[in-house]
């Protein structure tokens, strides 16, 4: 997976905070959170989010909140940023690439499996609550096959 979903999150996730003054300043804040992305890169970014030039700068459209990039499959994204799954008890860890933890714990409560309580994600790092132990074992075994 290219990181333009990903990329795109970030991008959208700095204008919550307010508008941004330039592609530049949008840049460099993109940087800080490990994405580097050129010029002509960022600008097709900001056509395909139809984000706004204002007069303080590049701000998220007015009118409906900004809907998220869809997340590709979860397969893919378990199978391209999973790194470890660990079960503990009724408990699973999961680790991923530094940065992944959030798109990827999404795309696992989108599929609603039973075994799954709820999740939380750091940013390496997802812990997902099953009710029990066994749920916990089939959950793991159902995200280990997803790696292979």
């Amino acid at each position: 997976m290219s990181g333009k979903p990903l990329r795109q999150k970030a991008i959208l996730d700095i204008l919550v905070a307010g508008p941004v003054g330039s592609q530049e300043e949008l840049q460099r804040a993109l940087r800080k959170q490990g994405f580097r992305v050129g010029q002509a890169t960022l600008s097709r970014d900001i056509h395909e989010l139809e984000l706004v030039k204002t007069g303080d700068g590049y701000a998220l459209p007015p009118g409906e909140p900004q809907a998220d990039p869809a997340l590709p499959p979860v397969s893919r994204l378990v199978r391209e940023f999973v790194l470890d799954v660990l079960p503990a008890q009724n408990l699973l860890v999961i680790k991923t690439a530094v940065g992944s933890a959030q798109p990827v714990a999404a795309a696992l409560d989108i599929e609603r499996w039973p075994e799954a309580v709820g999740s939380i994600a750091g940013d390496d790092t997802i812990l997902i609550v099953c009710p029990e132990n066994r749920s916990a074992q089939k959950l793991a075994s159902r995200i280990q096959e997803m790696t292979a």
